[in-house]
C-alpha cells in the first residue's frame, strides 16, 4: 500500500499557491469595487499615453518586420547571455571550449549577414 502522507507537503504547497494566486487576482477587483475605480467616466477613459486619440483600429495587424526585429534582438541577446559565463571561465576550460565558442560566434555572424542581406534590418 502506498503511504499518502508523503504527498502532504506537495498538497500544502499547491494549496498555498492557489490561495496566493487567487488573492492576487481577486483582491484588486474587490478593492476597485470599494474605492469606486470601476466606475468609468470620460476623464478616466481619455488617452493618457500618447495624448491624442487612436487613428487606427487597435486590432490591426502589425508589419512582420516588428516581429522579425524582435526575434533578432532575442537571438543576439541570448548570444551575450551565453558568452558572459564562457568569458569568465575560458582559461580553465581549455582550447575545446574556445574553439566551440568561436564556431558559435561564427554561426551567429553568418546569421546576421544573412538577415542583413535579406533586408531584415532595413526599416522603411
Amino acid at each position: 500500500m502506498v503511504d499518502l502522507s508523503q504527498y502532504l507537503p506537495i498538497l500544502l504547497f499547491l494549496g498555498v499557491a492557489i490561495a496566493l494566486s487567487s488573492a492576487f487576482v481577486f483582491l484588486p477587483m474587490i478593492a476597485a469595487r470599494f474605492t469606486g475605480a470601476h466606475k468609468p467616466n470620460p476623464e478616466k477613459l481619455s488617452e493618457y499615453e500618447c495624448g491624442f486619440p487612436a487613428f487606427e483600429d487597435p486590432r490591426s495587424q502589425f508589419d512582420v518586420r516588428f516581429y522579425l526585429v524582435a526575434i533578432l534582438f532575442i537571438v543576439f541577446d541570448l548570444e551575450a547571455a551565453f558568452i558572459y559565463p564562457w568569458a569568465v571561465s575560458v582559461f580553465s576550460l581549455g582550447w575545446t571550449a574556445w574553439i566551440s565558442m568561436m564556431i558559435f560566434i561564427a554561426e551567429l555572424a553568418l546569421g546576421l549577414v544573412y538577415a542583413w542581406k535579406k533586408g531584415a534590418l532595413d526599416w522603411e
